[in-house]
């Protein structure tokens, strides 16, 4: 039998609210193409996104239709409570192909099943070329966006996807203090990123973490003024650098990101005021933060502690956070900026990350915390400062 990381009622769960938001909606089939709402709604977990693979959710059908190139099927057997007849890998002819397209196949295994079909639109894993596919071998077909249906039931967590990201956050605070511990003057900064990395697969010495959906952000120097650079290959540490550190280590590809931010020297009185500040203002926007508040009204809090600093900060301070794929850990629903009307429920975990990039540096202390029935509580216990080596 498959080892899941849920039963499969668990995951026939997520189905039947998957479909009912589809039936609120008017739609009756939703094609999944998003690597992290495949393995959130079957398990599937297979490096073989680079081709077309996915999943046909039908109201019609409580289990939902598994495609994606036929040497990968056995993953599906191996990784997913899917039965064998929900299955179906399609030939090599038509991996990269200039003559035939994947969604030729799909739109087979739709034929017939419905009339209005949503797709993510605006993932990663969909393109115009299979939209237009789909539109020209179903003619028939009304196609809409499924405006990330998925990733929205993804957002509030049960308590065993909530132990997996407190598990993660553990591997997390691991590779945070042992990178805090590598970064010195005279150190190459690829030692220090392999360090890091090593201990985001290695873990605990109760688990192990799988490869994180964003690789180690560590840039340096004047680098540390862009938000997600990573680090220098042929660099060494020298006195006087800022370092940017935005770790996210996952379990089950649950993720648990943390930022921290490294002076080498002594720290000049203008990034220890922008520390001060934020560290500040992160401090009481948690200590405000409830369930009933909006995305906008924590934001706010956040902005008032700005004020008379000096300090401005334009882009969103945060976002929902959870299971995800390569290239990115956050889930695209809730963003905590002017505008976001989105309630904060039980059960989310949102990364606060107040990141300031000046225009020769930058600095970064975040946290990622869950929101609970009385308040928030964060999801990792590291110390809120600017560190000096």
């Amino acid at each position: 039998m498959n080892k899941l990381a849920f039963p499969a009622a668990e995951y026939q769960r997520r189905i039947r609210l998957v479909q009912e938001s589809m039936d609120h909606r008017g739609i009756q089939l939703l094609l999944v193409m998003d690597p992290s709402h495949m393995n959130y709604l079957t398990g599937f977990d297979g490096w073989s996104f680079y081709v077309h693979q996915g999943l046909i959710v039908s109201l019609t059908d409580p289990v939902p239709l598994w495609f994606g190139r036929q040497q990968d099927s056995n993953a599906a057997r191996l990784t997913t409570w899917l039965p064998d007849d929900h299955i179906f890998g399609y030939k090599d002819e038509y991996v990269q192909s200039r003559y035939i397209h994947t969604m030729e196949f799909v739109a087979g295994l739709i034929r017939g099943k419905g009339h209005v079909l949503a797709m993510e639109m605006d993932g990663y894993w969909v393109t115009p070329k299979m939209y237009n596919t789909l539109m020209k071998e179903l003619t028939y077909l009304s196609i809409v966006d499924a405006d990330n249906l998925v990733g929205w039931v993804k957002t509030i967590k049960t308590d065993q996807e909530i132990q997996y990201i407190r598990e993660a956050g553990e591997i997390t605070s691991s590779a945070m203090s042992l990178a805090l511990d590598t970064i010195r003057e005279g150190v190459a900064e690829r030692e220090a990123a392999a360090v890091v990395s090593a201990q985001q697969i290695r873990g605990t010495p109760s688990f192990g973490g799988d490869s994180p959906a964003i690789f180690p952000i560590m840039p340096s120097a004047e680098r540390t003024s862009s938000a997600h650079l990573t680090f220098d290959t042929q660099r060494a540490y020298q006195r006087g650098d800022v370092v940017l550190l935005e770790l996210g280590s996952a379990r089950h590809h649950y993720h648990a990101p943390l930022s921290r931010t490294v002076f080498i020297g002594d720290p000049p009185q203008d990034l220890q005021h922008v520390a001060d500040v934020v560290v500040k203002g992160l401090q009481k926007t948690l200590s405000e933060i409830g369930p009933g508040m909006s995305a906008e009204e924590v934001e706010a809090v956040w902005r008032s502690c700005l004020v008379g600093t000096g300090i401005d900060k334009p882009s969103r301070v945060g976002y929902s956070f959870g299971l995800s794929f390569v290239p990115d850990w956050g889930e695209h629903t809730v963003s905590l900026r002017p505008g976001d009307k989105t309630i904060l429920k039980p059960g989310m975990t949102i990364h606060f990350m107040p990141g300031i990039w000046l225009d020769t540096y930058g600095f970064e202390c975040s946290e990622p915390f869950l929101v609970t029935d009385s308040g928030c509580e964060k999801i990792i216990e590291f110390p809120e400062a600017l560190f000096v080596r």
